[in-house]
């Protein structure tokens, strides 16, 4: 398999980089071929600004949205955001790895979203009518391909348990899991997260190579979070509510999981 991991930790000598290392090198010598998008390393830019696109005209107006899928279609984006585009075409698997910032991902990961998804690669694909609503969550550009967090953060994982003061750990992740990567059409696997990361010794070391190493092994076989795909007739189009019958007995987010 070809795997792209976007790396987002600006100490290359932290356990994240120990982590991504070893990703590489398991990865490697299972006969895999990686690439690492190191955003730091990179000095990656992560605002949106009209130098993004080169087909805009100087003085008028930024409309991102319109701007992006001129750009897009006439192969007239910046250097840097075709690059990753490539990579993302290139891969079977997309692996986003990143330490919990204020309960989401870094900026500088989040810019790389911002950016490389442009309109027409990953949102405004397909049909949109008072029948479909696009080929979204499920279907898109990158459907046949997979996704997967790797996560790391100082709480204790009671902390982010059902009854935690930090809200469950799927809940926090589901706009990344179900947004960022359902929606374009991945299919998203089960995140691998490490919690109290303070707390870290050599036996743990050896316990989270083990768990992240099998993770790893079994990428083309893990089954995927079982999200509701939009167009499988499980929500009432145009409204794209989940249909009433559905979701008897459940709540919250949960309700997106078939």
């Amino acid at each position: 398999m070809k795997v792209l991991i976007v790396y987002a930790h600006p100490e290359p000598r932290s356990l994240n980089g120990a982590l991504r290392n070893f990703a590489v090198d398991r990865l490697q010598s299972a006969g895999h071929e990686v690439i690492v998008s190191d955003l730091y390393a990179m000095g990656w830019k992560a605002v949106v600004d009209s130098a993004d696109f080169l087909n805009h005209e100087t003085g008028q107006p930024l409309k991102v949205e319109a701007a992006s899928k001129r750009a897009y279609e006439a192969e007239a984006q910046s250097a840097d955001i075709a690059a990753e585009q490539r990579k993302l075409f290139w891969a079977d698997v997309l692996i986003l790895q990143f330490p919990m910032w204020w309960f989401s991902m870094p900026a500088i990961l989040k810019g790389w979203v911002d950016r490389v998804y442009a309109y027409g690669l990953a949102y405004g694909v397909g049909e949109h009518s008072d029948r479909r609503w696009g080929d979204r969550y499920g279907e898109g550009t990158f459907k046949g391909k997979r996704a997967m967090l790797i996560v790391t953060t100082g709480g204790w994982a009671s902390h982010y348990s059902e009854r935690g003061v930090n809200g469950r750990m799927e809940d926090l992740l589901f706009p990344i899991n179900h947004g960022v990567l359902y929606y374009p059409g991945f299919d998203v696997l089960p995140p691998y997260v490490l919690y109290r990361t303070g707390k870290y010794d050599d036996a743990r070391h050896r316990q989270t190579l083990a768990e992240l190493g099998e993770r790893l092994d079994t990428l083309a076989t893990t089954a995927p979070i079982p999200y509701r795909m939009q167009n499988g007739g499980d929500y009432e189009i145009p409204s794209m509510e989940l249909k009433e019958a559905l979701s008897a007995g459940r709540q919250g987010l949960d309700i997106h999981l078939a």
